[in-house]
């Protein structure tokens, strides 16, 4: 049996997934006992597997999301007034089938930016496709493609993503491009995408941030009308974290 130029072959024919289960039942002593249907089954298992990996690794790259985090990371022993049945309302995901936004609110540290890219990690893993910005850097990035030839393509890319987050929305009052820019992504995205906006600041006082009453409301009737509240409250995930690491080191000898 011609067993090496047969590995190379699928290797050859990118089955990586199924080269390798294939030099793995060679190593088997017990892979006889299996029918050639089910041999061929672990092989074709294995190919598919793989390639959902591959396909899940490149979404998460183009994502970038900021934290490693994922939805079974979620610490819910700590206080932060966490709606239970609404979280797992949103890790499954249906909401993001639908269209419809989602807004994290609370104080700094509550670990808003963590739940929002543990949901844009579990999006990826569902096979959807997500992309992770702070809101500062995307008026950045649109004003640099304003400049350089790429706006409308950088506008269509946002346009066509599952789920938009724009992390630290809020942290200053828009400028008048700033305000254009934002009502085009959210009209864009309109019954199309889903957006995920984390803020220190209630949604009740968004149009402050805005500054502009009509482009306020122009912009919140895209968000809003349609969009799920998670609010966090207590103290700075960061500061609790920090404290229990400090309590946790050995203490020194005393004089």
């Amino acid at each position: 049996m011609l067993v090496h130029p047969t590995h190379e072959r699928l290797i050859a024919l990118g089955l990586a997934g199924m080269a390798r289960a294939f030099e793995e039942q060679r190593a088997s002593p017990d892979i006889l006992a299996l029918t050639f249907e089910e041999r061929v089954g672990i092989m074709a298992d294995r190919e598919a597997a793989d390639r959902d990996a591959r396909r899940t690794a490149t979404r998460l790259k183009f994502a970038a999301l900021r934290q490693n985090a994922a939805p079974e990371d979620i610490d819910l022993r700590t206080p932060r007034g966490i709606d239970r049945a609404l979280l797992a309302s949103l890790v499954a995901g249906d909401w993001i089938d639908r269209h419809d936004n989602l807004a994290i609110i609370g104080a700094t540290g509550v670990g808003k930016s963590w739940i929002a890219c543990a949901l844009g990690h579990k999006a990826c893993r569902d096979g959807r496709s997500v992309f992770y910005q702070r809101v500062p850097r995307l008026f950045e990035s649109l004003a640099l493609a304003r400049g350089d030839g790429r706006h409308a393509r950088l506008l269509k890319t946002l346009a066509r993503i599952d789920l938009l987050i724009l992390d630290d929305w809020g942290l200053q009052v828009l400028s008048q491009a700033q305000r254009i820019e934002l009502l085009e992504i959210l009209e864009d995205r309109s019954g199309r995408g889903s957006t995920l906006v984390t803020s220190q600041i209630p949604i009740e006082q968004w149009c402050d941030v805005i500054g502009d009453p009509t482009l306020a409301d122009a912009i919140l009737d895209r968000f809003v009308h349609n969009a799920h509240r998670l609010n966090l409250t207590g103290e700075s995930m960061r500061r609790a974290n920090a404290k229990r690491s400090l309590d946790a080191r050995p203490k020194a000898p005393s004089a």
